[in-house]
């Protein structure tokens, strides 16, 4: 049976953030990924003819403070072009994005004054919006708005803990693209390290300063494990009370797809479907590929798009969507689709973590090691703390590593 320092469980960003702080330590260290990639919900499409890349999990770099900017190296992220069309999807019709603001308070202003506001703790984002005023197709606008930044129906979503999450950001504005893909990440994290793919972990047992494991390739011993995985995906062999943790941390819905067709965009558009079908829509101009990234209950609406194109040689529920959010690709062929479904994968079981009301003290239960032994990561573990993206894992594999350092030496 091999034995290591520190087993982590997860090639995620967390996990490979981790694992690369322990083993810079001069501890022995190795990784067990359970899909046979990195990344985890970092996954980086690339067009066949070598087009650019588009992200069907996390889609930028937040911030021009983000560390993913100084782990890359120079000049590997570049500035998001600001140069696009903006519009919505309203009661079946296309709008300007600038509809949201005219006669009315736009969503994004509304998540500014939340910001803003004291007195939210106990408050869900849903009962927020009612208490300040929002009402008609400003509080639906800024309801799905909600739903597609943080995949969790207002009205269960923590409007302290949104709160807290934009005030404990320190990354700075802008957003940015990695060159080659944002999957440059956790290869650059992984560079050196023991990694092992395509390795579930289907067992966990432990006691103060030993924990085994045990895969599909036999078992190995450490002193301490590093579980990055989900809490939806918690596995068996943790405490009663961290499982009630993992149970009040459920991820909200999210799917993704790109859809190449037959022809190319005209221009350079992102559409927000403000009727909850399809998400955000992203197109490029002299591109045949549309992105369609979708969260709560327009997860859902895809995922049954999806399904029917793969059951109907027209291919019609999959084409509606997309017409209704982009008019020019009415009439296209769908010559492929490429899908990651966060929601139905077994090792994601969803898109991120967003902090519940009246449940915001979970993700610091879930954080908290156990014994010296167990210790964990993933944005789970800092919602309501940070904002459930890269920068958010990062962190949370960083932290992981000092406890981990402490409880070792």
């Amino acid at each position: 049976m091999t034995t290591y320092d520190v087993i982590v469980v997860g090639a995620g960003a967390a996990g490979l953030n981790c694992a690369r702080l322990l083993a810079g330590e001069g501890l022995r260290v190795v990784v067990h990924e359970a899909r046979e990639r990195l990344g985890g919900r970092i996954h980086t499409f690339r067009p066949a003819d070598g087009g650019p890349p588009l992200e069907l999990g996390a889609q930028v770099v937040h911030g021009e403070h983000n560390p993913v900017h100084e782990l890359l190296g120079p000049g590997r992220t570049a500035a998001v072009p600001r140069r696009v069309t903006a519009r919505i999807v309203e009661d079946g019709a296309e709008r300007s994005m600038g509809a949201l603001s005219t006669g009315r308070r736009a969503p994004w202003q509304l998540e500014a004054a939340l910001l803003r506001t004291p007195g939210v703790t106990g408050l869900s984002v849903g009962s927020w919006l009612r208490a300040c005023g929002s009402t008609g197709a400003e509080a639906a606008a800024a309801t799905e708005w909600f739903r597609q930044n943080w995949a969790t129906d207002p009205e269960q979503l923590s409007a302290a803990g949104v709160a807290a999450a934009h005030r404990g950001d320190a990354v700075g504005e802008g957003e940015f693209a990695v060159d080659g893909g944002f999957a440059r990440l956790p290869e650059r994290l992984a560079g050196g390290l023991d990694v092992r793919l395509g390795s579930v972990v289907r067992e966990l047992s432990y006691e103060p300063g030993r924990v085994t494991v045990r895969t599909d390739a036999g078992s190995a011993v450490a002193r301490a494990v590093v579980l990055t995985v989900p809490p939806a995906a918690a596995m068996p062999g943790l405490p009663a009370w961290k499982l009630a943790a993992a149970a009040d941390l459920p991820a909200g819905d999210g799917c993704c797809a790109v859809v190449t067709l037959d022809r190319p965009a005209p221009d350079t558009v992102i559409v927000f479907d403000v009727d909850g079908r399809t998400g955000f829509t992203r197109c490029a101009a002299g591109r045949p590929e549309v992105l369609v990234v979708a969260k709560a209950g327009a997860a859902a609406s895809l995922r049954a798009a999806v399904a029917d194109r793969t059951a109907q040689s027209d291919r019609t529920a999959l084409a509606e969507l997309l017409a209704t959010a982009l008019p020019w690709t009415s009439g296209a062929t769908v010559l492929d689709v490429a899908v990651a479904d966060w929601g139905q994968d077994p090792y994601a079981r969803g898109a991120f973590t967003a902090p519940r009301a009246g449940l915001e003290d979970a993700a610091g239960r879930w954080a908290e090691p156990v014994d010296d032994t167990l210790f964990f990561a993933g944005e789970a573990t800092v919602a309501g703390e940070q904002l459930p993206w890269v920068q958010g894992a990062l962190a949370s594999g960083e932290r992981a590593a000092e406890q981990v350092l402490k409880a070792l030496r």
